[in-house]
């Protein structure tokens, strides 16, 4: 005899059977939660934050003088950024979905979470600062006759919204980071 381990195996439970084609329902595991990555919720909220995101980009630049606001330049920045991560997590969504893989790898959830938290803490900061911009302008100074007030608060508005969008996937990707 050598002195080398023996594999051992042991018996896995067989999950039990369906009734028949009416009862062959797809099970969800747990961790299936609707908005985590690999989802069709996750490819919503995803494809929401780029949507909000596009239309926030749209009517900023639709403004001609939006350039003279380093505020408003940074909004821009941070949701074309913000643009390309949900559109990019958008693909490996879809692929996920159409190849039916589960995306619950550690590495992945960790991208998934630290680029989630950076760009939505990134746009956030750059709809608080043009939320700030536009109500001196709207307020303090009463330019809005002279400037476009109601575009740079849609803009604004459309940054939030996509921001917040972005919430709810930082959040299940952080739980289930968390929780592995």
């Amino acid at each position: 005899m050598s002195s080398v381990s023996r594999p051992t195996v042991h018996p896995v439970e067989a999950p039990p059977l369906t009734d028949g084609p009416q009862n062959a329902l797809i099970r969800v595991r747990m961790k299936d939660v609707q908005g985590m990555p690999g989802t069709r919720g996750s490819l919503s909220l995803r494809l929401t934050q780029f949507v909000f995101g596009l239309v926030s980009i749209c009517v900023m630049a639709t403004t001609s003088d939006f350039r003279s606001v380093t505020a408003f330049r940074y909004l821009v920045g941070a949701v074309c950024v913000q643009i390309l991560w949900s559109l990019s997590m958008a693909i490996v969504d879809i692929y996920a979905l159409l190849v039916r893989r589960s995306l619950r790898k550690q590495i992945i959830f960790r991208l998934f979470t630290i680029g989630d938290g950076i760009i939505s803490t990134l746009t956030f900061a750059a709809a608080c600062a043009s939320a700030g911009i536009t109500v001196l302008i709207d307020n303090d100074l009463d330019k809005c006759s002279e400037n476009h007030c109601a575009r740079f608060q849609t803009a604004t508005a459309m940054a939030y919204i996509s921001c917040f969008a972005m919430m709810p996937s930082f959040l299940l990707n952080f739980w289930s980071l968390a929780s592995q």
